[in-house]
């Protein structure tokens, strides 16, 4: 039987479309993976891929640490769900019906002032895509990801799974057994892409999972800015989220890969994302973590060159019925790598948030420096806010610093704030604000403005 929830969200992000899907498939078989491939015309490799991570997703368990995933049953889920469109290069042709979601959602807007390519997802497939002429003759690629595996299969070939391996764990394998849609991007040496790039994944069916796959590649001296956004309306069926992002920065390259998540609190967000970086590269994400039922992300950085370094900066909000499990993993292999992370979490009427970090120093990485930050504010008496940092380091010459703070809403701030003639909420407001600044600053301006209505909305209870 499926998880109910309450289905309470009024915003924005709750418009359903309806009559927009052609074909759907329950569960998860070889019958099923099969059907999928051949849906997308696919090579038989990729089908090959497809049918070792069923094995490998067979043969797993879910992990015995973190939320409890135990409410998931994959055979209820619609793990393929096609949407009545193919992928469009204009705005103009895609459908009525699944344009208006985008249109009040902001996409085609966003890029006209802001964005030098987009792309949009809808359910399982990508129905839009495109990218400006100029960056084209550059040489530049932002195609939807099943179309670089047909025009670009030997980059694929090069790049795909290499990041995240198939057996990386448990939902990863599901990923790769179910894969449809996401971005493929290459970004040629020496180019410098000014404005960002975008892609969006909405999820409209309910009961239903999106398994996009996100693979960049921003090669040597080249940089890259990467906006990730990802929403769905809130219904009482459980859906779920197991996308995944591979990330190779070469050398002297730079990559900011922002997201905001903005799920429905039906979803399980069970999320994988990964970077390598050579030689003087750098990786920073930017992220910003709303509703979802349950979220398990932690991105990872894998510092394999010299000098390569990985910024985090993240936030959280996790209200009524959320269990926000999230964290960042870096991999230090070289000298002089850098790794600096700003985390904030907010909880409250009974939400959890969690950070984890797993730090690891490698015996190569002379002369490593690793500062972490983390702080949780709480707004009341019966939410909770965990912070669990492994740091396993394996030479003495790395400076680490880690800082890491838990606390409530002071009542005296408040006092004083009221006394000032603000109400009690909007002096609460006022806080919550100020806190999450700092992490504001670090999105693009739309997406900054973006991540506050987000947290406005969180405080007037109104994200479903």
């Amino acid at each position: 039987m499926k998880t109910r929830v309450d289905d309470i969200n009024t915003n924005i992000y709750d418009i359903k479309s309806t009559n927009t899907t052609i074909k759907k498939s329950i569960g998860l078989s070889e019958d099923v993976i099969k059907e999928i491939s051949k849906e997308k015309d696919e090579p038989s490799w990729i089908l090959d891929i497809r049918l070792k991570a069923l094995e490998y997703f067979n043969k797993s368990k879910d992990p015995d640490w973190g939320p409890d995933l135990s409410i998931l049953n994959i055979d209820e889920i619609a793990t393929y769900v096609k949407p009545k469109v193919d992928n469009k290069r204009t705005w103009e042709e895609v459908p009525d019906e699944i344009k208006k979601v985008f249109d009040k959602l902001g996409i085609p807007e966003d890029e006209k002032k802001s964005l030098a390519g987009v792309g949009a997802q809808f359910d399982s497939e990508v129905v839009y895509h495109n990218i400006q002429e100029s960056l084209t003759k550059q040489g530049v690629i932002y195609v939807n990801f099943d179309v670089a595996v047909k025009e670009y299969p030997e980059l694929i070939k090069e790049y795909f799974t290499k990041a995240v391996p198939l057996n990386d764990h448990r939902y990863v394998s599901l990923h790769y057994a179910l894969f449809s849609g996401g971005s493929f991007v290459y970004i040629p040496k020496g180019v410098k892409v000014e404005i960002p790039l975008q892609s969006y994944f909405r999820l409209n069916e309910k009961g239903a999972g999106q398994f996009e796959h996100t693979l960049i590649i921003v090669d040597e001296g080249a940089t890259l800015e990467f906006i990730e956004g990802c929403s769905a309306p809130g219904y009482n069926e459980l859906n779920l989220h197991a996308g995944c992002v591979e990330l190779f920065v070469k050398k002297n390259a730079k990559l900011c890969f922002n997201t905001i998540e903005n799920w429905s609190r039906n979803m399980l967000n069970l999320n994988t994302k990964k970077c390598i970086v050579e030689e003087n590269g750098s990786i920073e994400w930017v992220m910003g973590s709303f509703g979802s039922k349950i979220s398990m992300l932690y991105p990872m950085a894998l510092l394999n060159g010299k000098n390569a370094s990985c910024t985090f900066t993240g936030i959280s909000f996790a209200g009524n019925g959320q269990n926000l499990d999230t964290g960042i993993k870096v991999i230090h292999n070289a000298s002089n790598t850098k790794t600096f992370v700003d985390s904030r979490s907010i909880s409250k009427d009974g939400g959890i948030c969690t950070f984890r970090s797993n730090i690891y120093v490698g015996k190569k990485a002379d002369n490593s420096k690793i500062s972490m930050s983390c702080s949780s504010l709480m707004l009341d008496s019966i939410s909770k806010s965990d912070t669990i940092p492994v740091n396993t380091i394996e030479n003495d010459t790395v400076e680490f610093s880690h800082e890491a703070s838990v606390g409530k809403i002071s009542d005296q701030v408040i006092f004083y704030l009221m006394s000032r003639g603000f109400s009690e909420e909007d002096a609460k407001g006022l806080i919550v604000r100020g806190f999450a600044e700092p992490i504001a600053k670090s999105f693009p301006v739309e997406y900054a403005v973006e991540m506050n209505r987000l947290i406005n909305m969180e405080l007037e209870g109104t994200i479903g």
